[in-house]
């Protein structure tokens, strides 16, 4: 498997940023790891080897960035509307930096032109990141894979509210939107799946939530449902991984 480790500073942030490139060739998928996680967990937690048939085939290319949650999202004695802001400042780099990036290497390595969009993956706190983004820009991410989040910005927010935690609030913005909005349409498009099981620290209420939501608007994702032996944990991410990426990638 081919590993490319790459550092550079980051405008958005104004801090240098970390990531991992993983595979030689094939669609991008974005790795967002889990609360407060760093970019080598992909490949620590030994995801990289559960996703190893699709990556050493030329399927994929997976990008694995840093978070900053320990200054965001698990910040709690911070004040929330910095903490919100930059949480901001962290999907700009992804959005404005890191989506460029990956778009050049990947048109580079596959001989395209112009290839559209990325796959979002994460599970727990990455599930959250990456489905938000998701449902954010669908114009950026043509895919989403996430595993055992909770979809709403109160669990770092805690009730505090302004227009910054509410567009990072999948369960607060979509409500809102018009059953006309481009983005459905668009949604509709794309392949996502939102899982979570039933078992251990797994928290499926929130899922419920969303999916009532999604139904509402027309928009027909693949919401799933774990039993009550599936735990908020690697080895049930590793299985879900396995399940649910050949529907995305065919």
């Amino acid at each position: 498997m081919e590993v490319q480790y790459f550092k550079n500073y980051s405008p958005a942030l104004e801090r240098d940023m970390e990531c991992k490139v993983y595979g030689h060739a094939g669609r991008p998928v974005l790795f967002i790891p889990c609360q407060d996680g760093r970019f080598f967990d992909f490949e620590n937690y030994h995801m990289a080897d559960v996703w190893s048939p699709w990556i050493e085939s030329g399927q994929v290319m997976v990008f694995s960035i840093d978070t900053i949650d320990k200054e965001t999202w698990s910040n709690k004695t911070g004040d929330p509307g910095w903490r919100i802001w930059r949480h901001e400042q962290w999907v700009r780099y992804i959005t404005d930096e890191m989506v460029p990036f990956i778009r050049a290497m990947v048109n580079e390595r596959n001989g395209w032109d112009g290839y559209p969009g990325i796959i979002t993956f994460g599970c727990s706190l990455g599930a959250t990141h990456a489905a938000t983004l998701f449902f954010r820009r669908p114009d950026l991410f043509d895919g989403l894979l996430a595993l055992s989040g909770i979809y709403t910005a109160d669990y770092g927010f805690d009730g505090f509210m302004n227009g910054l935690v509410y567009e990072n609030s999948p369960v607060h913005f979509l409500p809102n939107m018009p059953l006309d909005h481009p983005y459905i349409e668009l949604y509709n498009k794309k392949k996502a799946v939102i899982c979570v099981g039933q078992g251990p620290w797994e928290i499926p209420s929130s899922t419920r939530q969303l999916d009532s939501i999604l139904q509402s608007k027309g928009i027909h994702l693949w919401v799933d449902y774990w039993g009550y032996d599936c735990a908020h944990d690697w080895p049930w991410w590793y299985k879900q991984v396995t399940y649910f990426v050949p529907y995305l990638l065919e």
